[in-house]
């Protein structure tokens, strides 16, 4: 009796050691620090009078912003560092001077208490002037310090009324510090000329401009926005692509940004070498009014023109970016000093302007690059439906197969006893 405790305590052992070693392979490593600094990120409301407006699902545009700002609270990663500043907040009197100065830091730039910033939003209401630009000095100081991303969402439904302080020349002195910070805007119900001004502001640090009409597209955008600032920050490679291939710019591995006229194509040269495998992707940003039906090709071409393989992207106006991607495995060769092929890419969109807009600067286009070692045949996912997991299918196995084996001698051993006795 003893002796077949032993035993079975034994396989038990076994079978946990084996486990053991399919669930914490040799190379994971525990508690993990990341090191990265956290992102900020402050959204700038206007609350001047005109944000009392009833245009918006049928309720004022103000109570849209706080339905948006206490939709994105509730849903901002824990990683980043959020504010709230104001603009036309405080302010009853029709003193111009005081009026240009009247922007506020509703709460500070931190880790996030959601119940107190969903109070100080629900306090807000419609009531002076629209100083965009000294809100935006402001909110660029309250960003100061610190090495992560950092991110100003304005939201507005009107010009700034504190001429001559420029916003757009705001913003461009903010992008010429070199601080890395990107404003976005959000224009509410816009009119011409407000939606000119936004995007002038967004275009000089980067950022995106997207009109709003609806309370779902405000919420949607802002939480957009707040959880690309915890994204990982890649520095994108201003590029020209050129209308023929035979001119068009050699690119490497790496992000590359670049303006594309209404329904133009723009073509990209990429050198890929036998056994390598070209991963390419395009964004094109509609970051100002377009009629809707739009779409964007992606298409890798040999230099001669024949189509090796393509990507294709629509939208039908509920979007403010389209994007496609496409992959290329270019085949090992036998002769170690073949030479690399050179794919073009060609980036192709059916955008078109609405009636009014302007056609120039064309649209920002993002493109990624990555040529990378294709995978082996022996590794390859489609050849076990698992990629790297493998080794987990083996290790299974081999548990079972030895399971297996000391069950049966088990039995042939109680056999051998119970004949004896």
């Amino acid at each position: 009796m003893i002796t077949r405790q032993r035993l079975a305590a034994g396989i038990c052992a076994l079978l946990a050691t084996l486990t053991a070693g399919v669930a914490f392979p040799a190379g994971a490593v525990a508690d993990e620090t990341d090191s990265a600094a956290s992102p900020k990120v402050e959204l700038v409301l206007d609350v001047s009078g005109s944000m009392s407006a009833k245009d918006i699902d049928g309720g004022s545009r103000m109570a849209a912003a706080k339905q948006a700002f206490n939709e994105v609270l509730d849903a901002t990663p824990e990683e980043v560092q959020l504010g709230i500043r104001t603009l036309g907040a405080n302010y009853h009197g029709n003193d111009r001077k005081t009026g240009c100065k009247d922007t506020a830091q509703l709460y500070p730039v931190g880790t996030l208490n959601r119940t107190e910033a969903k109070t100080a939003v629900a306090t807000l209401q419609p009531t002076g002037w629209t100083p965009i630009g000294p809100a935006l000095l402001k909110a660029a100081d309250d960003l100061n310090g610190g090495d992560g991303t950092r991110r100003i969402v304005l939201i507005s439904d009107g010009e700034d009324t504190c001429q001559p302080l420029d916003p757009c020349e705001v913003a461009r002195e903010i992008a010429a510090k070199g601080i890395g910070l990107t404003i976005d805007t959000l224009g509410l119900v816009p009119d011409a000329k407000t939606r000119d001004q936004l995007s002038c502001i967004a275009d000089a640090t980067g950022g995106t401009y997207t009109s709003v009409q609806h309370k779902e597209e405000l919420s949607d955008r802002v939480g957009q926005l707040v959880d690309r600032a915890a994204d990982p920050v890649v520095t994108p490679v201003a590029t020209e692509g050129t209308a023929q291939c035979s001119s068009a710019p050699n690119l490497k591995s790496g992000l590359y940004t670049d303006r594309e006229e209404f329904g133009k194509q723009r073509f990209y040269r990429v050198d890929v070498n036998p056994g390598q495998e070209l991963r390419a992707s395009v964004s094109v940003g509609a970051d100002r009014e377009v009629n809707p039906d739009y779409g964007v090709l992606l298409r890798a071409v040999t230099v001669h023109g024949r189509e090796i393989v393509r990507g294709e992207g629509t939208g039908d106006g509920r979007t403010d970016v389209v994007s496609t991607g496409l992959r290329y495995p270019k085949a090992e060769s036998d002769d170690d000093n073949a030479p690399a092929e050179t794919v073009c890419l060609q980036v192709t969109n059916s955008f078109s302007a609405a009636s009014g807009v302007k056609t120039t600067p064309g649209l920002p286009l993002e493109l990624t690059v990555d040529v990378v070692d294709a995978p082996s045949k022996a590794s390859d996912v489609a050849s076990f439906g698992l990629g790297r997991g493998w080794w987990l299918l083996g290790a299974l196995v081999l548990t079972g197969f030895v399971a297996g084996l000391l069950w049966g001698w088990l039995s042939r051993w109680r056999l051998a006893v119970w004949r004896t006795n």
